[in-house]
């Protein structure tokens, strides 16, 4: 049965779900590396499209931007579609000197100012952990492929961090023991989500900016150059 947000049948999505945030780059990725795929959501153009990998069905969907947007989607993909894995992988921003623009993050803890968990289920929670099997499978998913990924904490926040008045002082409201080496703005309502329904959930992001890199990557970039990810997620399940 389709959801307000959703109209595909509950035979149309695949147990392991890939999410980007951007619908053009679900239908890159069906288009460049799914085989039999089909479009089975249009929804406010939020496109999803099911097909095989190396034999393995799975299912691209985008989620959009921000928290909101991300909490119903996988929120409905979990409870209604019986969806069990969704890997994200999306953009960041690099709070670390040493990362360079395209590195691969793969997200362990992620903190938000935000009231996502409060709204949701009446829990003041702001800093929630990914899936430990999940993230593992990723690291030895990317150890055998001989990709280079970053493990280490994230900021989830509810704008973008680029736009901020002053970075500096929303970064000195973050726990001092925490250490994020990137920011990002859907992660913590994923991971929550998939803790409160006993899924699993990953985040892989690649570097666009950073305010140690003067270069921003363009929107072309965004979508088609980061290759190496996509890969890393598609290899992974």
């Amino acid at each position: 049965m389709p959801t307000p947000h959703n109209e595909a049948q509950l035979n149309e999505i695949a147990n392991t779900v890939i999410m980007p945030g951007d619908p053009l780059r679900a239908k890159y990725i069906a288009e460049n590396f799914l085989d039999d795929y089909k479009l089975v959501n249009k929804v406010r153009g939020m496109y999803a499209y099911t097909g095989s990998y190396k034999g393995k069905e799975l299912t691209v969907m985008a989620s959009g931007m921000g928290m909101p947007s991300m909490g119903i989607y996988c929120y409905e993909l979990y409870k209604f579609y019986g969806v069990e894995n969704i890997i994200r992988i999306g953009s960041c921003g690099a709070y670390k000197s040493e990362l360079k623009l395209f590195e691969i993050i793969l997200a362990d803890k992620v903190f938000t100012e935000g009231n996502f968990a409060l709204t949701l289920n009446n829990e003041d929670c702001h800093i929630i952990q990914s899936s430990e099997e999940l993230n593992q499978k990723i690291i030895d998913t990317a150890r055998a492929l001989d990709i280079s990924i970053t493990h280490g904490n994230t900021v989830c926040s509810d704008c973008f961090d680029v736009y901020m008045t002053d970075v500096n002082e929303f970064l000195s409201r973050i726990p001092t023991d925490f250490n994020p080496i990137s920011a990002e703005m859907e992660s913590f309502a994923l991971f929550y989500t998939a803790k409160l329904l006993n899924k699993n959930a990953s985040c892989l992001m690649s570097v666009v900016d950073s305010k140690f890199i003067k270069e921003i990557a363009t929107p072309e970039e965004r979508q088609t150059g980061l290759n190496n990810m996509i890969k890393l997620a598609l290899e992974s399940i």
